[in-house]
Parts: structure tokens; C-alpha cells; sequence
């Protein structure tokens, strides 16, 4: 079961499996919780808290300690979790690497073959109960420090440089057409920090800018680091 999944070209959010989760958090009490590095008193267990050798084998992932991951999580095959957190409900699919202290919250989904860089924050939801979580689509490669929040959608092939915030409220400007988009990172769009004036010029707000597109063969023949460093 996934809290989101794409249907016909859409995202759909089944806010039944939401609910679940919340109410879980109502029947169960905390408990003592064995970890590797600690112990807990929560009410989710740790997703790993009974694997083996051979479940670990037979799912097909690395995890570096201290990583976190609740229970209800679900983690793909071929993903390397660094020492990072993994939230209840959120989705983890083939080929991520979730790196050093990266966050993925509550319901995030993340799709194949995504790079979260150091320290990076994927929001998470379940309140609100009707709001959508926030999904980073497949082949996306997210920078350093850099936080996707409140249901934004990050589409396929992205590039979020490092120290980009993005939230519902934020102005996503293209600086080639001039559309200004909220919630939504168009597909194969690489991203900066930047700032807007105010119409009366006295000052500046922030704002993230799509200083180019990339299609996936450009992607495949030129590296991250060169994309980010060619966008005069």
C-alpha cells in the first residue's frame, strides 16, 4: 500500500492510508524500542528492529548506521540510506540514495534513481489530513541543505541545487519565459536560489529560478556539477 501513487499521468493521494496513520498514533502506546546505537519510547517501532542477515539480503538494501527508519516506511530495493531519518508512511523507491542526515517525512514519496544530498529535508504530512505529500519524482537529484516542503512536487529529471527552499508559497520563476509557478518544479527544470523585486523596486523577496531545462539525453552525457556551474 502507498499513501500516493501516479494514476494516468496524476498524482493521487489516498487519504484513507493517511487517516490509518494518524490513528495509529491513537491506539498504540510507547513503548521501549531496542536500537543498535539506543533505545526508544515511541509509539512506532523501527522498521529494522527484528531483520537479519538474511532479510536484509533478501531486500536488497544498505543501511548505514545510525539510520532511522519507522516502521511503516516503505524502502526499495538498491537504495543506500546514509545516517539519515526515514518518516512513517514515506516511500523510498529503487536505486535513491538518501544521504548524511537527509530527511524524509511523514507520507514523502521518492521516486527511482534520486540523489538527497547532506542535510537535505523532504517535508512530510499528515495534517492537515486533506494536504497532499510532498514527492520528489524519478532521476531528480536534489542538493545539499536544500528543503522541499508543504506537498511540493519536484517532477522526473530535476536538478535542485544546493540550499534551494521551496515551499507551496514559493515563487518558482523561469527565467526563459517569465511563468512564475507555485507547488510544481516543472520536468527536467535545474534550480537556483534567487530573489524577485517588489514592484516598487525597494526590495527583494526569495525565490527559486529555473535557470534552464535539461532533457534526459542531456542529462545522461553531462554531469550535475556541470549543469549547476553553466547557468549564465
Amino acid at each position: 500500500l502507498r499513501v500516493a501513487e501516479k494514476i494516468d499521468g496524476q498524482w493521487v493521494t489516498h487519504q484513507w492510508l493517511k487517516k490509518a496513520v494518524l490513528l495509529s498514533f491513537r491506539i498504540n502506546d510507547n513503548q521501549v524500542i531496542e536500537g543498535a546505537e539506543s533505545r526508544y519510547f515511541d509509539k512506532v517501532p523501527m522498521k529494522f528492529a527484528d531483520y537479519d542477515e538474511a532479510r536484509f539480503q533478501k531486500e536488497g538494501f544498505r543501511v548505514v548506521p545510525p539510520a532511522a527508519v519507522r516502521q511503516g516506511a516503505f524502502i526499495a530495493r538498491n537504495t543506500v540510506l546514509m545516517p539519515s531519518y526515514v518518516n512513517i508512511g514515506a516511500y523510498v523507491d529503487e536505486g535513491t540514495m538518501v544521504d548524511t542526515w537527509a530527511t524524509v517525512g511523514s507520507c514523502a514519496q521518492i521516486g527511482k534513481n534520486v540523489h538527497l544530498s547532506g542535510g537535505v529535508g523532504i517535508g512530510g504530512v499528515l495534517e492537515p489530513l486533506q494536504a497532499n505529500p510532498t514527492i520528489i519524482e524519478d532521476n531528480c537529484f536534489i542538493g545539499a541543505r536544500s528543503e522541499v516542503v508543504e506537498g511540493v512536487i519536484v517532477e522526473e529529471g530535476s536538478v535542485i541545487s544546493m540550499g534551494v527552499y521551496i515551499g507551496q508559497s514559493t515563487r518558482i520563476y523561469d527565467r526563459e519565459t517569465g511563468e512564475i509557478h507555485y507547488g510544481r518544479v516543472p520536468a527536467g527544470s535545474v534550480v537556483v536560489s534567487g530573489n524577485l523585486p517588489s514592484k516598487d523596486g525597494k526590495y527583494s523577496l526569495y525565490c527559486a529560478v529555473i535557470v534552464k531545462k535539461v532533457d534526459a539525453k542531456t542529462r545522461g552525457k553531462v554531469g550535475i556539477n556541470e549543469l549547476l556551474r553553466t547557468i549564465d
